[in-house]
């Protein structure tokens, strides 16, 4: 199991998007992402070989220290995080810091690895996620750039039903429920345009914004 991660950066913000929008979280930014988005406003993780390995044990002290300032969980974000085999860190964060609940943001591409008290999909119609991450997830972030984003948010919500529909009761209720959120790409009119009338239109879904920019903060 890794014992050490590329990390691009880390810093206590507010988190932007999505269901805990506006909380006090931690972030652990790490490096290394194949999954190539266009509009991505990351690019700069990217490539793991261009940052530092941190061990897990000085992440976990970081996480402590902005726990103790008012952090009210860690996000774990990149890059695509579960191209790294994440179960040891996950084992170490809840060995010392117990009451600190671990978010987990990743596209879907890679199976799942670590445990998470809240997990954000946030699918690429290039890059479908795997099953196992549309069953587990708590929430679904689609970014809008053009009508077919649309369509893929609800093929990807028709694929969480079906899934659904397939498992056994004892395991569907063991699930969490699951909440859906489009999202504009930034600085994209269109998509702006699209993902609102969208939120209007279909009210099972909700429109996340990235509030963070709005409030130049990271």
């Amino acid at each position: 199991m890794t014992k050490f991660l590329p990390v691009v950066e880390t810093f206590h913000s507010l988190q932007g998007e999505g269901f805990h929008s506006g909380k006090s979280a931690f972030f652990i930014r790490l490096a290394g992402c194949s999954v190539g988005c266009s509009w991505c406003d990351t690019k700069k993780s990217w490539n793991s070989k261009k940052y530092p390995l941190k061990s897990i044990d000085e992440l976990s002290i970081e996480i402590k220290n902005a726990k103790e300032n008012g952090a009210s969980f860690l996000v774990i974000t990149g890059g695509e995080p579960l191209h790294h085999n994440l179960e040891l860190f996950c084992k170490k964060i809840k060995q010392t810091n117990k009451s600190v609940a671990i978010h987990l943001e990743t596209s879907g591409v890679n199976e799942l690895s670590g445990a998470y008290d809240w997990i954000t999909l946030s699918p690429k119609r290039h890059s479908p996620p795997t099953n196992d991450l549309l069953k587990l997830c708590n929430e679904v972030k689609i970014i809008i750039n053009d009508e077919e984003d649309l369509i893929f948010a609800k093929t990807i919500k028709n694929k969480i039903f079906e899934i659904n529909n397939q498992m056994k009761k004892n395991e569907f209720n063991k699930l969490s429920k699951k909440n859906y959120f489009i999202q504009p790409s930034w600085d994209n009119k269109n998509g702006f345009a699209l993902a609102m009338e969208f939120a209007k239109t279909h009210p099972d879904w909700s429109l996340s914004l990235q509030t963070h920019k709005y409030l130049n903060i990271k």
